[in-house]
């Protein structure tokens, strides 16, 4: 069976041979393991082109992995500690009064296959051996970027008007960027948004039904109207927004398993597919390989089914040892539904 086949399958509850495997993989572990990672990696055929690609240079990283403060096309200032490892926005160009926002000009980005492989979610395969996975398109993160965190919560919580401006602009934004994702022959395109704390969501779900849903069933439904899969990522607690998301159409959710609990994910096996969360607070870091087996074995089965919903995934940071991300891998290629 090819990656494509295989990755359909699993999405759809069709019975593929295996669960696939997609790659999450910081660029501050590949700088951190070296060849040592690419052996372990290189011996496991990832579904969704990984191997297509060449690691992203230092000098080459975006302006949110580079090591450094440097600024990306919105206009945001990125303070980043180790090169290759997520840093925090600092300055933002969107002002806390909106003073200046008559004034912002959008960026135009293209859409299409990267000259690097990055963490996940830009893959692009080039055949029927690799399904082709596109896009990390954001909203409620894209919206702290441009104006702030604090900024935005308040300006959420106090209904301001301007807050709907930059809604229905951003969303003009992600729709004009869609329509050239669309084109690429992709098979499904990935939206990211973390919503949750460890405990719960950031924001009231009342609030983010009345202002994002709309948002995002508008971005989703182009997405589905196009005929492709639609995958979703969002850390923290999210449970009380999960229904609101099989509504919208998700077909495959990237969620803290860990954080959320298999008991409260129970509901929705066999009606959306996982691209599983493995837990990098805990078993990742400082379990055994041993341990690490049996977590994914554990989750496997109570999230898959006999014909599938399960999307094989682990993110490796550069606090995973070695013989952790060996093991993980393994248990990956071992599992049968």
């Amino acid at each position: 069976m090819n990656s494509r086949e295989r990755v359909s399958r699993a999405i759809h509850f069709q019975g593929p041979d295996r669960p696939p495997i997609s790659n999450a993989i910081l660029p501050s572990a590949q700088y951190h393991y070296g060849e040592a990672l690419r052996v372990i990696t290189d011996a496991v055929h990832e579904d969704f082109g990984w191997g297509l690609l060449p690691d992203v240079p230092k000098d080459k990283l975006p302006a949110l992995y580079r090591e450094g403060t440097n600024r990306d096309d919105f206009g945001t200032v990125w303070h980043v500690s180790d090169a290759g490892r997520c840093g925090i926005p600092v300055e933002f160009p969107i002002a806390e009064n909106w003073e200046n926002y008559k004034d912002y000009r959008w960026p135009v980005f293209d859409a299409g296959v990267p000259k690097y492989r990055l963490y996940s979610g830009h893959m692009n395969g080039t055949g029927e051996d690799y399904y082709a996975r596109g896009a990390w398109i954001t909203f409620f993160e894209q919206m702290q970027q441009l104006h702030g965190f604090n900024a935005t919560l308040m300006d959420l919580a106090e209904d301001r008007k301007e807050i709907y401006q930059l809604r229905e602009d951003l969303l003009r934004f992600n729709m004009d960027w869609l329509d050239r994702w669309l084109v690429g022959g992709y098979q499904g395109l990935h939206f990211a948004d973390d919503w949750g704390s460890q405990t719960g969501m950031l924001i009231s779900p009342a609030k983010w039904r009345s202002f994002f849903k709309p948002v995002y069933a508008e971005m989703f439904s182009k997405v589905k109207a196009a005929g492709l899969d639609l995958w979703f990522h969002s850390d923290g607690n999210i449970t009380q927004i999960l229904p609101d998301l099989l509504e919208l159409g998700v077909d495959v959710i990237n969620c803290q398993i860990k954080v959320i609990g298999l008991e409260t994910l129970k509901p929705y096996v066999g009606k959306i597919c996982f691209r599983t969360d493995l837990d990098r607070q805990h078993v990742l870091p400082y379990g055994t390989p041993a341990e690490v087996k049996q977590h994914i074995r554990t989750l496997f089965e109570a999230l898959g089914t006999s014909q599938g919903g399960i999307v094989a995934c682990g993110d490796v940071f550069e606090d995973v040892p070695l013989e952790n991300i060996a093991a993980m891998y393994e248990a990956f290629l071992e599992f049968r539904y």
